[in-house]
């Protein structure tokens, strides 16, 4: 099976020879801020960032929610920001844990916009592979989800029209549209033609969860279409 992949720059020769834990997790932030203003024309950026706050809380409650198996032995993943690190569960049971990963260079938000270099967070599932991608393996999620068409909806990221069109998508497809100024194509991949060095040190990506290549052939092996993926 293929997918489309995300666009993904393999390294920036300017930046320095090492960074903090906390600039690793919001390397690029000032960048992003630019391109989400750019992106989101007809809404004050100002305005934007205070909206999107303000309709940050059903997140909080759906990952309050959400990092907790379904039943006994459900096989789920847990990608924890804070950590930089992704845990595969069979229920409460721990089955793999890599660390460190690299996540969005922009960070990672409830809310995110197309090149902000986010990685968006909330409760997704695995929705394709493609065993043939440049970064070794792509996990694709289906973001993004009916609860981020809402946030957006009701921060003013997306009109009524832009709310009822993604809608219509996902009835037509059966999945979310890729397009739309959320962005797309988010999911979990290796670092294949990347450079490994970097993504032993930086968050790197604009916007997947990347694991080295070893990691991602484990992971693929061990889940499936529709297993969930929390992104917290």
């Amino acid at each position: 099976m293929t997918a489309r992949e995300p666009s993904i720059p393999l390294s920036n020769p300017g930046e320095p020879a090492a960074m903090t834990s906390f600039s690793r997790r919001r390397f690029g932030f000032l960048l992003s801020c630019l391109c989400a203003l750019v992106l989101t024309s007809g809404v004050a950026h100002g305005d934007l960032l205070k909206s999107v706050a303000a309709f940050s809380g059903p997140m909080d409650a759906l990952l309050a929610r959400a990092a907790a198996p379904r039943y006994s032995n459900e096989v789920w993943v847990l990608v924890d920001d804070q950590e930089a690190s992704l845990s595969l569960y069979r229920g409460d049971t721990l089955l793999e844990r890599f660390e460190p990963i690299s996540l969005g260079r922009g960070g990672a938000e409830p809310q995110r916009l197309r090149g902000s270099r986010e990685t968006p967070l909330g409760e997704f599932r695995v929705s394709r592979f493609n065993f043939e991608s440049k970064f070794h393996t792509f996990i694709g999620l289906d973001y993004p989800t009916p609860l981020h068409a809402r946030m957006a909806l009701q921060s003013g990221v997306f009109s009524e029209q832009q709310y009822d069109d993604y809608f219509a998508y996902y009835r037509r497809h059966g999945q979310p549209p890729q397009s739309t100024v959320l962005g797309g194509y988010i999911g979990i991949h290796g670092v294949g033609v990347a450079d490994p060095d970097i993504h032993r040190r930086f968050h790197w990506t604009d916007g997947c969860v990347a694991v080295t290549d070893a990691q991602i052939e484990t992971l693929s092996s061990m889940i499936d279409i529709g297993t969930r993926v929390v992104i917290r």
